[in-house]
């Protein structure tokens, strides 16, 4: 089972003024080959499906705890990109739509995403950059532990690519700010898939990173993550559960060379994440609706009697 906290796993500053086409770019961390839907499907099904975990706890849980993680990604993601549509964070929602005839929303037709407004009034969907539908076809899960593992590592090598090219598109610090956080926390999974394939191929596989090779430090948005120790931490996302990946990462086993130098370690349970951001409604789009004061106050009421 799995158990959600109303935090999101990175602080994300709020954009300095609303641009859906960066959003959309965006999108592709979400909903491309290699986005987070991606990774979260592949993992999650490996996990479902994986035989004899009990004799093979070490790679299960790797797996089933990375799971949890990415699920995390898919949220933070969204939120960014949902965001980047909103625009700057403000005082609140308009009290009502006001005159909707005059077109207040014209620009929309031309942005890169239209059904992102038109049908998703703004928010995110598991789409790519181009709105094409994320898809079953993305996930591999074979039942071969050595497939599956390099699998894998090729679908973190990939989404590190993925990042890099939407980072190098964007100039907004929301947007700029996912990428940096999932280029470190990406480089971990793949440096722990490929620990787990040397422990039991013997093969080196670690070796071939940075795959692509350029340095983290290169990156701005990633040096709060890397001088806190994010790239030598893998979370079990879980109170008592998932303790098994030590014996994959740790145990003497460093921090990729062009990293901050340590020893790998394993936390129990989770980072202490970010707030999420309120999204401002927008009436004349109704979004929550077009006159929602009503709404708001019995809202209200039903928070003071949940107390």
């Amino acid at each position: 089972m799995f158990m959600r906290v109303d935090q999101l796993q990175a602080e994300l500053p709020a954009p300095k003024r609303r641009d859906p086409n960066a959003a959309a770019a965006l999108q592709e961390l979400l909903g491309g080959k290699y986005g987070e839907m991606s990774t979260l499907g592949n993992y999650m099904f490996q996990s479902f499906n994986f035989r004899s975990k009990d004799k093979l706890k070490p790679f299960y849980s790797l797996v089933a705890s990375i799971t949890a993680e990415e699920l995390g990604h898919v949220e933070l993601v969204s939120n960014g990109v949902a965001m980047l549509n909103n625009g700057p964070d403000n005082d609140g929602d308009t009290s009502d739509g006001g005159d909707i005839t005059g077109a207040p929303f014209e620009d929309m037709k031309d942005i890169r995403l239209a059904a992102a407004f038109l049908s998703g009034g703004g928010g995110a969907a598991p789409i790519n950059s181009n709105g094409a539908s994320w898809n079953n076809d993305f996930i591999t899960s074979t039942g071969n532990v050595v497939v599956d593992l390099l699998h894998n590592f090729h679908l973190e090598c990939g989404a590190r690519l993925h990042k890099l090219r939407v980072y190098e598109t964007l100039t907004d610090p929301t947007g700029r700010e996912v990428c940096g956080y999932l280029l470190v926390r990406g480089s971990v999974h793949a440096h722990a898939y490929a620990l787990a394939l040397k422990k039991i191929t013997g093969v080196e596989i670690e070796k071939f990173l940075p795959t692509p090779n350029i340095d983290l430090s290169k990156i701005p948005e990633s040096q709060k993550y890397l001088a806190e120790g994010s790239h030598r931490r893998l979370y079990t996302w879980s109170p008592k559960d998932y303790r098994e990946i030590a014996g994959l990462w740790g145990n003497g086993e460093q921090a990729l060379p062009g990293d901050p130098p340590g020893e790998l370690e394993v936390v129990d349970g989770m980072p202490d994440g970010g707030k999420i951001h309120q999204l401002t409604g927008v009436p004349s789009a109704f979004t929550p609706d077009y006159a929602p004061e009503e709404m708001f106050e019995i809202a209200q009421k039903l928070t003071k009697k949940a107390r």
